[in-house]
């Protein structure tokens, strides 16, 4: 069901929607434990999770082997499981983010390329912030965003009306961070005009909605070319980020350089993108999420991945 119309037809004190604020409660209270807590939870749950979500664990096993085919079958279940682990600990610590204080994490952040985002903003013109889908999801939105003037996220709303309020009331109660849907896309354009900067994650497979494909990870990856249209149409400086937690229990942020003359050409666009994300995923390999089937579109007269 359309997100909208669910929000339309059940307002959010509906009866039938009890079970979901029952679990916005037990949330709530997962995010309530130590940092040190939720990391040895999140490893537990990853464990656990990768042993019963068989369909997932298979999504992640061949994406890894299409990518990675240099590892044999153990590394391969090792860096699954991994994976699983990375995402658990990821969730747990995204409730931190919607209920709980952020200034240590802010204050500890290891920052690489400011001077770059620096530029961005002096250019005057907004900054498009595109990302990747790693672990620590909507922790890393403060972190990100204590560095922007004026920040702002585009956002797949939940279908859950519930869940999606407690989502996003819990995201943006950090540096009055601006939402943007899909459906939203004039209001971000405008957003970036007047100097907002916004982050986007467009790293999956959208289907039908893939205009061309670039090699990731030398395999052929159905990719949108929204990000071109948005920095051609704004203006914006283009910079690719990522967001990080390091072995040693911290966190780390990376700005690229501003990808100079980004809009130009949607083809390449996409190969700059994609290589800065998978330059990432190299680093800590872990931390991606390989649970979704980033090659689901395929192109004519290629070989189906799953």
């Amino acid at each position: 069901m359309n997100p909208d119309h669910y929000k339309r037809t059940r307002p959010l004190w509906h009866p039938a929607l009890v079970p979901s604020w029952l679990l916005g409660g037990v949330l709530y209270l997962l995010a309530q434990l130590p940092m040190a807590s939720k990391q040895r939870w999140g490893a537990g749950i990853g464990r656990l999770l990768n042993r019963r979500l068989k369909s997932r664990a298979r999504v992640a096993q061949t994406n890894i082997k299409v990518c990675m085919p240099e590892l044999d079958a153990q590394a391969r279940d090792e860096l699954v499981e991994s994976c699983f682990i990375a995402c658990a600990r990821g969730f747990l610590e995204s409730t931190h983010a919607w209920w709980r204080d952020m200034t240590p994490y802010l204050d500890t952040t290891e920052i690489f390329g400011l001077e770059h985002l620096e530029e961005a903003k002096a250019r005057g013109n907004g900054v498009l912030l595109i990302g990747g889908h790693y672990s620590i999801l909507d922790f890393a939105l403060p972190l990100i965003a204590s560095k922007l003037d004026k920040p702002g996220y585009m956002y797949r709303p939940n279908n859950n009306p519930v869940i999606d309020h407690i989502i996003e009331k819990g995201r943006r109660r950090h540096f009055n961070i601006q939402p943007f849907t899909k459906r939203e896309m004039p209001a971000m354009m405008t957003f970036l005009k007047n100097g907002g900067q916004v982050w986007y994650a467009c790293d999956q497979d959208f289907g039908k909605k893939n205009k061309i494909y670039t090699p990731f990870f030398g395999v052929e990856a159905g990719c949108i070319t929204m990000p071109s249209h948005l920095a051609r149409e704004s203006g914006a400086s283009v910079i690719c980020v990522s967001h990080l937690r390091t072995p040693q229990g911290r966190y780390q942020v990376v700005f690229s350089p501003i990808q100079e003359g980004f809009g130009e050409d949607d083809q390449q666009d996409a190969a700059v993108w994609n290589g800065f994300i998978e330059t990432t995923i190299r680093q800590y390999p872990d931390q991606y999420l390989w649970l979704h089937k980033r090659f689901k579109s395929r192109p004519e007269g290629a070989e189906k991945v799953y």
